[in-house]
């Protein structure tokens, strides 16, 4: 049986209970008096232009409605639906129309500081660079889970699900929204310290759909921040190992490192980093198929990879970020030179701008603009390209 459908099932059990004299007013302010019920709207223009392959442009608009309960015996439940109308269905972008359960779990505050959830829900680790939700696509990426966090120690905040199934970013019909898992992740963090916040993790996917993304990752994460007066000075440092799991059937080791520094004065920052994704000799490279992937190495998504997020050959990203805050707008410019891991391939550069304005405590606005280019000829990824987002979102 499927997760999300046990949860339905513990759902309708607990409503059910509503016979009793004794049982009502309990019900009533957990379902009732203490429940929250919010609404966001998020309506996008996107416009894609790809050299040599088209150009195309389409609007859509998601609505989303969460209900979460009170507590019922430190028992609550979430539920969550998405909408999402389109003017057009793109092949070039990848938002669909649909309407499905975004998330639906049952939680349990139990002793010892412990939170439980078992149902579809949301799972974002760290900066979602292995494991996160696309949350910029309109269509989520969420998991059919059991999880358990525990902060009762000081400082230490020890995570583990056990997923069943990713329910991806693609529309019902196409054969890739749902992939079967047997998948274990564990993260443990640790913020105790003044100069550093430490992460352990490890990510151990089974994918029983697509064997490819099968994957043991281990991996240890530091970040920090020193302050001077007005300035504040940023790091970050990661590095992970990968290799096959289940029935993957290439046998590789790959390994990954990141590291990071910036620079916050005065409402202006900027932040130098340098990232790859290695690369067995060109046999396999290191992958991320539960990744955020839009965050990160391009808003263009050149490298996305069937879901993957890196190649056989390894991707290696150095890139320079700016950002400021003036008159109420967020700004940001990125700016990304990419080159293989294994056999001196010209991947191309990208550079990016951002605008944000929120409003009215409510709402916002923003502006997106990315452009690709430069790539040695040949290769998937090798087309200029120019992207352009247009977005208003309002939340209730």
């Amino acid at each position: 049986m499927k997760v999300h459908t046990l949860t339905l099932a513990v759902l309708a059990s607990l409503a059910s209970t509503a016979v009793t004299a004794e049982s009502i007013d309990p019900l009533k302010k957990a379902f009732i008096d203490d429940s929250k019920v919010a609404v966001q709207f998020r309506l996008r223009y996107e416009d894609v232009d790809v050299a040599d392959i088209g150009h195309e442009n389409q609007t859509t608009l998601r609505t989303r409605l969460t209900y979460k309960t009170g507590e019922l015996y430190n028992l609550f439940a979430v539920t969550e639906i998405d909408d999402v109308r389109s003017s057009d269905n793109e092949s070039l972008i990848a938002d669909y129309e649909y309407t499905q359960i975004n998330q639906g779990y049952i939680g349990y505050k139990g002793p010892a500081n412990t939170l439980v959830k078992l149902g579809r829900q949301r799972i974002l680790l760290d900066n979602q660079r292995f494991v996160g939700g696309v949350g910029f696509r309109q269509n989520e990426q969420t998991y059919d889970a059991f999880s358990i966090k525990n902060t009762i120690l000081e400082d230490l905040t020890a995570y583990y699900a056990y997923v069943a199934t990713v329910n991806r970013i693609f529309p019902e019909g196409s054969g890739k929204e749902e992939h079967e898992n047997k998948t274990n992740l564990i993260n443990i963090h640790y913020s105790g310290l003044s100069f550093a916040s430490i992460t352990g993790y490890g990510y151990l996917i089974d994918n029983q759909d697509l064997a490819a993304f099968s994957t043991d990752t281990y991996g240890l994460r530091a970040t920090g921040d020193v302050k001077l007066d007005s300035v504040k000075l940023s790091y970050e440092a990661e590095f992970a190992q990968q290799s096959e799991a289940a029935n993957n059937p290439v046998n590789y080791s790959a390994s990954y490192y990141k590291l990071g520094a910036g620079v916050h004065v005065d409402g202006i920052g900027f932040k130098a980093g340098y990232e790859v994704l290695g690369s067995d000799n060109g046999k396999a490279g290191f992958i991320t198929p539960l990744a955020t992937l839009h965050a990160f190495n391009g808003w263009t998504d050149k490298f996305l990879f069937g879901g993957k997020g890196n190649w056989d050959n390894g991707l290696v990203d150095a890139n320079v970020m700016l950002t400021a805050k003036v008159a109420g707008l967020k700004l940001l410019a990125k700016y990304h030179k990419f080159d293989s891991d294994f056999g001196d391939i010209d991947m191309g550069k990208e550079w990016g701008v951002a605008v944000t304005y929120p409003f009215a405590e409510h709402y916002s606005v923003g502006v997106k603009y990315a452009s690709f280019s430069g790539a040695d000829k040949g290769y998937s990824f090798s087309n200029d390209a120019d992207k352009l987002w247009l977005t208003v979102e309002a939340k209730y």
